[in-house]
């Protein structure tokens, strides 16, 4: 190859090399529900009752088409913990018609007058652990650093100040501080028209919840990269933030939906009291019951859908 034409193919390469990527292609051309849970005894339950199933990877993350309650849905798991739920709603939203993001799944029950079984469906989720960890200026005292003060407002805990979360959003110019990010209300309404909703408070070998189950609507949920089995945390979660539940996912799922306009709401059923009750943490004994529980609520929610 001559000189001049070595160094035109070269240009050429490097000038494709500039070009904007272009967006992926959707994977699917209807508009569907969006139905998320983190691991799979969440959504093993909402998969047996899929209509007509079409799975596809993406990265590693497997979507599966179809229909429930008779809906256009895409089901997949969001991975365990806050950037995994984050990317992972982002990638479904990149690559399917979302109409709508539902989380179904447990938590660690936070508000001392809900039970395990429970199903909770709260009206706006926060990131809790979104946290300054300030310094010791003598034992037992913390002193944030005084240009971050004024977005401190919340009680500390121990070294750890609350803070709020910045995020861009679409229709909005430039960055927001927020903390709280509300579940839509048309869906929450739809929620508590469907708060009879039968709930097992037995599993299949017989072990059985002391309380008859309920979903409650309403009230505050958190979320954070921290499985918590902790009194004192789950009291401050609950008097700091009038938590009712508390995850690993649904906030950074919240915020997603927020920064690209999708509605959204979360079904949450306590596995476990996270650290509150009087023995060992009960998730590993009522994992199942709670899973089920929140996929129960789910499917009676997309059957009152019209």
């Amino acid at each position: 190859m001559k000189p001049f034409a070595r160094l035109l193919a070269a240009c050429c390469l490097a000038a494709t090399a500039l070009l904007p990527a272009q967006a992926a292609p959707w994977l699917d051309e209807t508009p569907r529900v969006a139905v998320i849970s983190a691991f799979q005894p969440e959504l093993a339950l909402l998969l047996s009752r899929l209509e007509q199933p079409r799975t596809q990877s993406v990265n590693g993350v497997d979507f599966t088409t179809g229909t429930l309650q008779g809906k256009p849905v895409v089901l997949f798991l969001s991975g365990i913990s806050m950037t995994n739920a984050a990317m992972n709603t982002q990638l479904a939203l990149d690559r399917f018609k979302v109409t709508h993001l539902v989380f179904s799944g447990i938590a660690g029950g936070v508000n001392p007058a809900l039970h395990i079984g429970d199903v909770t469906v709260a009206q706006r989720w926060g990131q809790y652990l979104e946290v300054l960890m300030a310094r010791e200026t003598a034992p037992g005292r913390y002193a944030p650093p005084p240009w971050m003060a004024g977005e401190l407002t919340r009680p500390h805990f121990g070294m750890m100040f609350p803070r709020p979360v910045g995020v861009r959003s679409a229709g909005r110019t430039g960055e927001e501080k927020k903390f709280w990010f509300d579940a839509d209300p048309q869906l929450l309404a739809l929620a508590r028209s469907i708060q009879d909703t039968a709930l097992a408070d037995c599993d299949a070998a017989q072990k059985c919840l002391a309380n008859k189950p309920r979903v409650v609507v309403g009230g505050n949920g958190v979320s954070g990269q921290a499985f918590v089995d902790n009194a004192a945390l789950r009291d401050y979660a609950f008097q700091t933030f009038e938590a009712n539940v508390l995850d690993m996912e649904t906030a950074a799922t919240a915020m997603v939906a927020y920064s690209n306009g999708v509605p959204f709401i979360a079904f949450r059923s306590l596995s476990d009291l996270a650290g509150g009750g009087p023995g060992e943490n009960e998730m590993g004994t009522f994992l199942k019951v709670a899973a089920d529980n929140s996929a129960k609520v789910l499917l009676a929610f997309l059957a009152a859908w019209k």
